[in-house]
């Protein structure tokens, strides 16, 4: 990490590097609201509605009927719209449409709030030398994310398809997850000084231990998403009435990992059985630190948000017998619950990483 992140230096303790540390937290909202929407959209099964990547001229929706019809049109040469969604009325349309659109507007949003106030800060020479190789990488990581997302929606577009392929719903997510710690670490190299972080190596290396877990359980959580899985296992604590089924070994191999939805529903929830564990031991360890206020008074969110995210993970399960196709009820809300605590989970293990150091430098 400190390879691509440098060290905090005198330079970057500027107050003329606070607006750019303020923009980088917008940022980080407006991912927040980005990746809530792509759940959302796929909550809604809008994402295959809009059936081309205009980056300009799709900026506006369609404006009157005769444009209207002529997007309905494409969208009714989809498979999904063919083998699903046959009924879909223009206002059905209109409907998906909007979410896929609104998602997108947000996305090219987030370009403009990141190149106008860059350039401005280019011409206040507000960047220091320090700063650049993480800017970089910012706006390709940004770049990489739009194309992943792209190639997401191309998957869901031919052949039998109905959905995107999960695979690469997970892969988009978990870029998007990248892309928002990515930013609020930047953020927080140029707000937190060096001396309200801790010194604790062991401790470090237990943090960052823990969100290579939760980063594979968020995978598996796409996948479930992708998947539409709840529905295969609706119960809870057992998953269809045992604890282990025997259908996570029918098969070996790679690929029913990430396609056999009762083996993901079983990796997905003892992930985060195992997750609960280890910050609960986190937790336990971190009050027998001493610390800057800083560390001190925050670190009891992973715990809560860890529980938090559990139960709203089981009620969505529970509730997913609920489903109604083309309408938003208990299970839709519970879902984007799940998701945005997710974010919030691995925002604040993020914060907890960047304020223990591993060594004086």
């Amino acid at each position: 990490m400190s390879e691509i992140f440098p060290q905090r230096s005198s330079s970057m303790k500027s107050l003329r590097t606070k607006p750019v540390a303020v923009w980088l937290l917008i940022g980080v909202g407006m991912i927040i609201i980005q990746i809530l929407l792509g759940g959302v959209t796929r909550l809604t099964g809008s994402g295959l509605s809009i059936t081309e990547w205009d980056v300009i001229t799709g900026t506006l929706p369609p404006m009157n009927q005769q444009e209207w019809m002529v997007e309905f049109n494409k969208y009714k040469q989809t498979p999904q719209f063919l083998l699903l969604n046959y009924d879909f009325t223009l206002e059905d349309f209109k409907f998906i449409f909007f979410w896929e659109w609104f998602h997108r507007f947000w996305a090219r949003l987030i370009g403009v709030v990141f190149a106008i106030p860059f350039i401005i800060f280019l011409f206040q020479k507000r960047f220091k030398d320090e700063m650049i190789k993480p800017l970089v990488i910012l706006f390709l990581f940004g770049l990489l994310q739009g194309a992943v997302g792209w190639l997401m929606v191309v998957s869901g577009l031919t052949g039998d398809a109905i959905y995107v392929k999960p695979a690469r719903l997970m892969l988009h997510f978990l870029l998007a997850m990248g892309l928002l710690c990515y930013t609020f670490w930047f953020a927080l190299m140029l707000l937190v000084p060096g001396e309200k972080r801790i010194i604790h190596k062991p401790f470090k290396k237990l943090t960052l231990g823990i969100i290579v877990v939760l980063v594979f359980q968020l995978g598996f959580g796409a996948l479930m998403a992708g998947h539409k899985a709840a529905t295969a296992a609706p119960t809870w604590p057992d998953i269809n009435g045992v604890f282990i089924p025997a259908s996570i070994f029918s098969k070996a191999g790679f690929l029913d990992l990430i396609e056999n939805k009762i083996t993901i529903h079983f990796i997905h929830r003892s992930l985060a059985y195992i997750l609960v564990v280890l910050v609960i031991l986190w937790t336990w360890k971190s009050y027998r630190i001493y610390g800057s206020k800083l560390f001190t008074g925050t670190r009891w969110l992973p715990l809560l948000l860890v529980i938090l995210q559990v139960i709203l993970g089981i009620y969505s399960v529970l509730t997913s017998i609920k489903i109604v196709p083309n309408h938003w009820g208990i299970f839709e809300w519970l879902a984007a619950l799940h998701q945005l605590t997710a974010m919030l989970l691995l925002l604040s293990l993020t914060w907890m990483a960047y304020l223990i150091r591993s060594d004086n430098t």
